[in-house]
């Protein structure tokens, strides 16, 4: 499995932990104010709020606690105005990383991921990176045990997927975008379980890290992971298994 996916599916099985923390639900509420400020509270012509709110159902977030945060989007309701920020750096061994903030206190922000990455042992972060060496796409992680590989194949592809990966005990269906709503209705309707469904952004080319500097990469990510400003991150580490199992 590609570094990108297992550190996805890594922050996926500790959903339940950081509920425990209350920060999940922070940076939801965050992501969901922030789309219907930029787009609308209309779930339906915004896809950004529409992802936002399933991942927020998918962590069973009160109702009321997620249409509060869109009416404060809209000015419906008084609330806090964040802002985006985004950076890129280097990770240990030479990885990219592209950090996506959302803040009320931009300079708190930028203290502490400057920090994080100082920490860390990489070169110094730069805000307002374009990721170019990321693309956005959407990435469905569906487990092998629930589907054979010649169905996924058919209805994935037939709905619009640009790709299908074998990653260990997933397949990977990667879509455009645009297309990442129609493949994964599609899945749905056919009653495939997804384990992780979301737009993110994809490496075009992996950098491999090992020892010591495979580590400190764990940790760099645990520490932006755990920050509140800090919505998402991703790196080009590939990093091998038996080091994410021994720490």
């Amino acid at each position: 499995m590609s570094g990108h996916s297992k550190w996805s599916t890594i922050k996926h099985k500790k959903g339940a932990a950081d509920k425990k923390r209350g920060k999940i639900f922070t940076k939801l509420i965050k992501e969901i104010t922030v789309a219907a400020r930029m787009g609308g509270g209309d779930q339906e012509s915004n896809p950004r709020l529409r992802q936002a709110v399933a991942a927020a159902k998918a962590q069973n977030m009160p109702k009321e606690n997620f249409e509060r945060a869109i009416k404060k989007g809209t000015g419906e309701l008084e609330g806090v105005s964040y802002e985006e920020i985004i950076y890129e750096g280097y990770g240990p061994g030479g990885v990219a990383v592209l950090v996506e903030c959302l803040t009320d206190n931009r300079n708190r922000t930028i203290a502490d991921v400057r920090y994080m990455f100082y920490t860390s042992g990489p070169t110094v972060a730069t805000a307002g990176g374009d990721g170019c060496m990321f693309e956005t796409k959407g990435l469905i992680a569906v487990a092998k045990a629930a589907v054979a590989a010649d169905t996924l194949m058919e209805i994935a592809l037939d709905a619009g997927a640009e790709d299908i990966k074998d990653e260990g005990d997933v397949y990977e269906v990667i879509t455009e975008p645009g297309e990442f709503d129609g493949v994964q209705a599609a899945l749905d309707k056919a009653e495939i379980a997804c384990e992780m469904a979301e737009i993110t952004m994809i490496p075009q080319n992996m950098t491999a890290v090992t020892g010591k500097e495979a580590e400190q990469m764990i940790r760099f990510m645990e520490a932006l992971d755990d920050c509140e400003d800090v919505q998402n991150f991703y790196t080009n580490a590939d990093i091998p298994d038996e080091v994410y199992d021994g720490m």
